[in-house]
């Protein structure tokens, strides 16, 4: 770092991104990418609107918060939209965690959680997942003030509480409860109809995953009017045209489309079973997901050495240093050919290290 970089970052460790190699072409089952294009409507409307790049986008991206309401049964005042779901989260961190609110999340969750608390030096305390690596709601439970923060389902797991126990915490805590939903239409029951009753939820989503916009930055917030309200206050004291021209217009596409992500969504919760079984058969502990990836271990070969040796083959997974999961690997799940195409490599390394059952 320069002699000129502020003190009050000088111990910041940033969040790691999945790697992007460029030295080759690989299979990337590593950042829980779609495997399917963007839907035509969203490619057509992309087009049409880059012949506008020279006028700033709608501030108050109107289009696009009316097609969120209308999609998720709410009122616009209740959709604050930013550039990637990680933008509001760091917008909910700064808005509603403070010294007399602190943090709380598990120990065993999104990796952004502890930097934006670092970032913003907010106070945090995480909570020990369990053995099984799953959350127990009773863990944030016992009132008081603090800031709850849960993944839902978890990443990395891809465990998922069942919105009975989302509501047990909202209800028992007078802080904000942020329920971060990145995964949830694989398979999981969105928290946003619990907005209706509870003014102290807040419900993050995101256009990357499920609706194949991971390069367009589409990330939203849905809560009360009020909450809404605070979290613009943020964004316009930051950057109010957070969102460019062509991804508003791409997310109104995509939720016109909707039939077209359904579909698309109900192919990698097969191809997530079919991957899970052929992983438990060649002898994997295999988290059961309710996201777009597998978390999953093999007792004779080490979570980072078979991140290595598949990568060194071509094929990118997503290995993590932390010492609870450090066995593991986290698998994006992709097409029924690129899963195929792993689990040969996976069969062909276990047979050439002696772990094949």
């Amino acid at each position: 770092m320069s002699r000129y970089f502020s003190d009050r970052y000088a111990s910041l460790v940033p969040y790691v991104p999945g790697e992007q190699p460029q030295d080759r072409r690989y299979l990337k089952l590593n950042t829980n990418e779609a495997p399917f294009p963007p839907s035509p409507g969203v490619l057509a409307a992309v087009a049409e609107e880059s012949g506008r790049l020279q006028l700033y986008s709608d501030p108050d991206a109107r289009a696009l918060r009316a097609k969120m309401a209308e999609t998720y049964g709410v009122t616009p005042d209740r959709v604050v939209l930013s550039n990637g779901s990680d933008e509001v989260l760091n917008f909910a961190f700064m808005a509603f965690a403070s010294d007399d609110r602190p943090l709380v999340f598990p120990d065993i969750t999104y990796g952004f959680y502890p930097v934006f608390a670092e970032l913003n030096r907010l106070p945090y305390t995480e909570i020990p997942a369990k053995d099984d690596l799953s959350i127990d709601p009773a863990d944030y439970l016992g009132g008081g003030k603090k800031t709850v923060v849960i993944a839902n389902p978890n990443a990395p797991t891809g465990l998922f509480l069942p919105l009975s126990e989302i509501e047990r915490i909202v209800k028992d805590n007078d802080g904000v409860v942020i329920v971060d939903e990145a995964y949830v239409d694989f398979g999981g029951e969105s928290a946003v109809p619990l907005t209706d009753k509870y003014d102290n939820l807040l419900v993050v989503g995101t256009f990357s995953k499920s609706r194949s916009m991971a390069g367009a930055r589409l990330g939203f917030g849905i809560g009360s009017p009020d909450l809404i309200r605070d979290l613009n206050t943020i964004r316009n004291s930051t950057n109010p045209y957070n969102v460019n021209r062509m991804t508003l217009a791409a997310g109104v596409a995509a939720l016109t489309d909707a039939a077209y992500y359904r579909d698309n969504c109900k192919k990698i919760e097969a191809a997530r079973e079919k991957t899970a079984a052929e992983l438990t058969a060649l002898g994997f502990t295999v988290i059961p997901s309710k996201a777009n990836f597998l978390f999953a271990k093999h007792p004779a070969i080490g979570g980072k050495q078979l991140y290595l040796t598949l990568k060194d083959r071509g094929i990118l997974i997503r290995h993590f240093d932390k010492p609870r999961i450090a066995d593991y690997n986290r698998i994006t799940v992709g097409t029924n050919e690129q899963m195929d195409t792993l689990i040969g490599a996976i069969r062909k390394i276990l047979n050439e290290t002696g772990g094949q059952k």
